[in-house]
């Protein structure tokens, strides 16, 4: 089934396809000292009745006494049949899902070269430059004053981001002079003022309200986006209860949508366990994740990845060439979109 058609669900109000929405990965802003290397944002357009059968028939296979179900139960190697079940052409999700895919760290490069350059395609060979040019400690090192200098809350006194990442850049130039990294790494050096002004910014700013560094808020766009298809299909995102979905950014990700041209006609946050459809993106962004995390970690299951690769989104936020081949994405050579 092409996911741009009607699944059977009832259309609703004004015909809006109705989108149930949940995520997984998140740690807030902290991109590059957190649990997961990958944030999932997925979107499922099945109706209530046909999600409860299929929550249904996940109890019946797993017969787990948990209240419950979680990601976790199906990733377990004991109910695989479960979860190729689940995932495979047939199930209950195919031809009616997707999976919104971002790499924390090429998210972070990504933010830094629209802070710093203004120029967000400089994103791509930044993070290639990162990747293959440092030492794995220098590129920590990197990514972590990177994602300092973003946040909205650095952990530390007023204005100690700024100068903490340069003087890291400044160590870095010296170091990775002559290498591929150098040319990128000087440009950077070059961003000092928009740092200051960026920081500035957040004492009293939009910046300070919708946060650059959290991939939920362009998740969520770009989740919009793909239902609502080249013909502008206006479409209602029903979304697990987030306390980062305040009214405020409720409003922004509304407005934002339609500044790109996507015909988002609602946002509305319910409650996980109320809603059949929701736990089902919540099991299809758990798995996503798991699959994802442990490809960039190069100790992936090729046969999970298979099975999820008709369900990432093209839009995914991705920066690792290999990976990118083996969950069915195009190299990155543009920024992320929905920056607002």
């Amino acid at each position: 089934m092409d996911p741009h058609q009607d699944s059977g669900a009832p259309p609703g109000d004004g015909a809006a396809r109705e989108i149930a929405c949940d995520e997984s990965g998140s740690d807030g802003e902290n991109l590059t000292g957190g649990n997961t290397d990958v944030f999932a944002h997925a979107g499922v357009h099945v109706p209530v009745p046909e999600a409860a059968r299929a929550l249904r028939e996940i109890r019946d296979r797993i017969r787990s006494p948990a209240t419950e179900y979680k990601a976790t139960h199906l990733l377990r190697e004991k109910h695989r049949t479960v979860l190729e079940w689940f995932l495979a052409p047939g199930g209950p999700l195919h031809g009616a899902a997707r999976v919104h895919l971002t790499e924390k760290s090429f998210f972070v490069v990504d933010r830094l070269a629209g802070v710093l350059l203004d120029d967000p395609g400089a994103a791509a060979e930044l993070y290639r430059a990162v990747r293959e040019a440092l030492g794995a400690e220098d590129r920590r090192r990197f990514l972590s004053v990177a994602n300092r200098l973003l946040r909205t809350r650095n952990g530390a006194e007023p204005g100690s981001s700024v100068p903490l990442f340069f003087e890291t850049l400044d160590e870095l130039r010296r170091t990775h002079a002559g290498t591929d990294a150098g040319p990128a790494l000087e440009r950077l050096a070059a961003g000092r003022g928009r740092a200051e002004a960026y920081r500035a910014g957040l004492l009293d700013g939009p910046a300070a309200r919708i946060p650059v560094l959290n991939p939920l808020l362009p998740a969520i766009v770009a989740t919009a986006a793909y239902w609502s298809g080249p013909g502008r299909r206006p479409v209602r995102l029903v979304h697990d209860r987030q306390n980062l979905l305040t009214p405020e950014r409720i409003a922004w990700i509304e407005e934002t949508a339609r500044r790109s041209g996507v015909a988002l006609a609602e946002l509305r946050l319910v409650v996980a366990r109320d809603d059949p459809r929701v736990q089902l993106a919540d099991f299809l962004a758990g798995i996503a994740r798991k699959a994802a995390d442990d490809a960039l970690r190069g100790i992936g299951d090729p046969g999970l990845t298979a099975l999820l690769r008709p369900y990432v989104d093209p839009a995914s936020v991705w920066g690792d060439d290999r990976t990118a081949v083996a969950l069915g994405l195009s190299v990155p050579d543009s920024s992320v979109r929905a920056r607002g």
